[in-house]
């Protein structure tokens, strides 16, 4: 039986995984270790938030080790899952079929996603736990012909309690995370190894022969007849600039930015993330509390109750690259463009809303959805292999996308990564 690597627990490493356990020996190396939900109360957070401890969301992974940050030289700062299940622990579980560009290049994702409709419940349940805020919010959109849609999530909806805990790691497990792939494959006989750092890829001339990992103080080789890299957005330029593989200098991350205000009992901090969508251009708006900016920024030191917030997500331009430590992703001057429009709009609906203009602030530029640095082509539509990577190396994440999708990706990523795996088989 041939042996696989995996690099990479998230949303595409998870799925390729369970995929090609049993035809193939798989082994799964991912960076992080295993996942906890976020489990400090919020009160309490906010008397030592009013004392000035929390004062750069770079210290965010003393709270909460799953999530890493870094930031560009501009100071948007971009965030990460680490850990078994990846970014899928801490995203806010939206189950959006955005396969459009893919499909402009001749790539039919119709049996993956028929496949992901059997294995992952998507539903818009949660829309009856609304609190009247966000019901007010709906129909204000409504009045504005901008025709709001509630978003569906990924997992069983009935249990949640509206802890408002969706991007922290749901506690009750109503939302859907890659961890269920990855002990599907498990059971199935993969070898899953946490705290594993991959560094590079080795290869004998054409083709790949392993992976190269620190393990704690240990380096290790990983032998492998196959490698597929899904490190995220982030994490696969660097490994295969590191093995000597050129990358495009295309990164896209899907900005987001709030605009906020304080409404007495708002109570967005209580209740399912993003609920419903508004889309405008290259942008969409939602209901959205930011715990990047309730914890670090001071424009948001109010009561977590009292903060209602519209969140702006951007699909930025294909511009950015990765590389020696470094992440350098500028917002272009028609991505400011964007941002400003979506910015105009969310302060109209909290106008009508009846929120005061005077009470607005802003949130923390930041971002989390980052792919593009070897984007697929037409030639590529059969096989999903760049030819600038040796034979038997796949990639199976965001990396491959030819441009920014502008709203939550995790579903299209695990149809990608499916065909991927058959493509492999």
């Amino acid at each position: 039986m041939k042996k696989v690597v995996v690099v990479g627990g998230g949303a595409g490493g998870a799925s390729i995984a369970k995929e090609l356990q049993g035809y193939c020996q798989v082994t799964v190396l991912e960076e992080g270790g295993g996942f906890r939900p976020f489990s400090y109360s919020l009160r309490a957070l906010e008397k030592l938030r009013k004392m000035g401890l929390f004062f750069d969301e770079r210290a965010i992974p003393l709270l909460f080790p799953n999530m890493k940050i870094r930031k560009t030289r501009e100071g948007m700062v971009l965030v990460r899952g680490s850990g078994l299940g990846g970014s899928t622990t801490i995203c806010a579980g939206n189950g959006l079929r955005l396969d459009h560009d893919l499909r402009a290049l001749g790539i039919d994702l119709d049996p993956e996603f028929e496949e992901i409709a059997r294995e992952i419940p998507v539903t818009t349940q949660h829309q009856k736990n609304w609190r009247p805020a966000t019901r007010r919010l709906f129909e204000i959109c409504e009045g504005m012909g901008f025709n709001p849609r509630p978003l569906p999530k990924m997992g069983d909806y009935g249990r949640c309690v509206n802890c408002g805990r969706c991007i922290l790691g749901c506690p009750q497990g109503a939302k859907w995370d890659s961890r269920r792939f990855l002990r599907d494959a498990e059971e199935k006989g993969a070898r899953i190894i946490t705290s594993c750092r991959v560094e590079r890829v080795s290869m004998n001339g054409s083709r790949v022969t392993g992976v190269s990992a620190r393990k704690g103080l240990r380096r290790i080789f990983f032998p492998a007849d196959l490698v597929i890299l899904a490190a995220g957005g982030f994490g696969t330029p660097v490994i295969l600039k590191n093995s000597g593989i050129a990358c495009d200098p295309k990164l896209f991350v899907d900005p987001v930015l709030c605009v906020a205000a304080e409404w007495e009992g708002a109570l967005q901090n209580r209740e399912v993330c993003m609920p419903f969508v508004v889309e405008a251009g290259p942008t969409i708006i939602s209901p959205y509390f930011d715990p990047l900016s309730f914890f670090f920024n001071k424009d948001w030191r109010l009561p977590a109750k009292n903060i209602l917030s519209l969140m702006i997500k951007l699909a930025d331009s294909n511009e950015g690259d990765i590389g020696n430590g470094k992440i350098r992703k500028d917002l272009t001057d028609e991505d400011r463009r964007h941002l400003s429009r979506g910015a105009d709009l969310c302060a109209e609906i909290l106008m009508r809303f009846g929120v005061d203009q005077a009470k607005f602030f802003f949130g923390t530029l930041n971002a989390g959805h980052p792919g593009g640095m070897l984007p697929l082509t037409a030639a590529e539509a059969e096989s999903l292999h760049p030819p600038r990577l040796p034979d038997n190396l796949y990639l199976a994440d965001a990396t491959l996308f030819p441009a920014s999708l502008g709203k939550p990706p995790i579903l299209t990523i695990i149809a990608l990564a499916k065909r991927v795996g058959k493509r492999i088989l």
